[in-house]
């Protein structure tokens, strides 16, 4: 899920919008879709040869490329998907996607572009906070909706726009379960220190204090937090000073596998093995961070609203075409596959029961507390946007195989392995 940009992964630094459009520009293109105005559906008959075309951009190069070509493919999964039964309104579903090589500059250009020159029927979300923070401001200038599914960090929400709509979860409170579970331990197994190094992220930082306040209310002792550049390139002086606290929890405030696959090596070189290791993201990467970690995934922790293995027939149906189209075994599928996929379902519901490409009312219906089903789960936004329906889990990595653990009551969730085993 790097370069040196101020903040990574679904964090972002809050840019200038780029360059502003005037009014008349606007008003020129309204015909072709701008603001809604228009239900060019009424022009897409079944079988005409004529299609809607949707809009995104995302980092197929750069500092996201992994997240973002994962998004790509959820994409074009979903579009597929939506074009083997009919299309969408009886039309076919084309995706104007383009890269922005994970930069915000370049994210506005591209939105302006597929807005104002391509005449994209709607539009779907980048990768990152740091790039739907910009995006959705584009968006919301020419009136549209952007559902996106990796911007869920309280710097998309805090221009208070009304056009930007999350399927995923609210990233403030994606530790919750992780550390109600281990406050939760008998006395004797719960642990009596924590660390929490974090990366000056959005994404991230959120999450942490949230997390701390819960264990250190159970009387986990905090002996380590500290904040370190997003644009850090070398991790070791900072898991070294992590090791040194011999903390027995470790929540690491992590953007990428990158990120987690140096701290890990650095406690290993320590002989540092705390009981319980929590990233926020990372280890949910599937085959990619299994490359990167090797047997060092074993036991490590991550939450995250989807998985491979779940129970959601929605889920199991995108796996098994997934799999179908682009091989491997499910414990390899990025968890942005998801999150992308089920963006195009959301939109999908939403504008056949709208029957309408009007952005305006696609907007208000989406603000109007209906529940979407998707693959990762309920969507049901509140009035920020935020997906207030999907429940947050916990995932660790056993033998090989990416399971849910949390909450130990629920369906599905396998006996958590802790303390995890040393890392070699």
């Amino acid at each position: 899920m790097h370069f040196a940009l101020q903040w990574r992964r679904r964090g972002g630094l809050m840019l200038a919008a780029g360059i502003a459009l005037v009014l008349v520009l606007a008003l020129v293109l309204a015909p072709a879709g701008f603001g809604g105005s228009k239900n060019t559906a009424a022009h897409c008959i079944k079988g005409a040869g004529k299609s809607i075309k949707i809009g995104a951009s995302l980092s197929l190069s750069g500092d996201f490329s992994a997240d973002g070509q994962a998004f790509e493919r959820g994409y074009k999964l979903w579009a597929q998907h939506v074009n083997s039964h009919g299309g969408l309104l009886g039309c076919k579903v084309t995706l104007d996607i383009v890269s922005d090589a994970s930069s915000p500059a370049q994210v506005v250009t591209n939105y302006q572009k597929l807005i104002a020159s391509d005449h994209v029927d709607l539009t779907f979300g980048p990768f990152s906070t740091l790039l739907t923070v910009p995006s959705s401001k584009v968006a919301n200038r020419f009136g549209y909706a952007l559902i996106e599914g990796a911007g869920g960090a309280p710097a998309v929400f805090a221009n208070n726009l009304h056009n930007v709509f999350d399927v995923s979860l609210i990233i403030k409170d994606q530790l919750v379960t992780s550390a109600k579970w281990l406050a939760s331990l008998p006395k004797s197994k719960r642990p009596k220190t924590a660390a929490y190094p974090t990366s000056n992220d959005p994404f991230t930082e959120p999450q942490l204090p949230v997390a701390r306040k819960i264990l250190q209310k159970a009387g986990i002792k905090t002996v380590y937090s500290a904040v370190f550049p997003a644009e850090t390139v070398d991790y070791t002086p900072i898991a070294t000073a992590v090791a040194a606290k011999q903390a027995q929890a470790v929540l690491l405030g992590s953007v990428d596998v990158p990120t987690v696959s140096a701290f890990i090596q650095a406690f290993a070189q320590q002989h540092y093995n705390p009981k319980v290791f929590i990233a926020t993201a990372g280890p949910d990467q599937g085959g990619a961070y299994l490359t990167a970690v090797g047997n060092n995934a074993e036991g490590t922790m991550v939450p995250n609203g989807w998985y491979p293995g779940e129970a959601n027939p929605l889920s199991r149906a995108m796996v098994k075409a997934y799999l179908k189209k682009y091989g491997g075994k499910a414990s390899d599928i990025n968890a942005d596959v998801a999150e992308a996929y089920s963006v195009g379902e959301v939109a999908q519901q939403a504008v056949t029961k709208i029957n309408s490409l009007d952005n305006k009312k696609l907007i208000a219906y989406l603000h109007s507390h209906k529940t979407f089903s998707s693959v990762q789960g309920p969507v049901k936004f509140n009035s920020l946007g935020e997906n207030t329906a999907i429940k947050a889990f916990t995932f660790q990595w056993q033998n090989g195989k990416f399971v849910q653990v949390l909450p130990t009551g629920a369906k599905q969730s396998k006996k958590v392995e802790y303390p995890k085993k040393p890392w070699s």
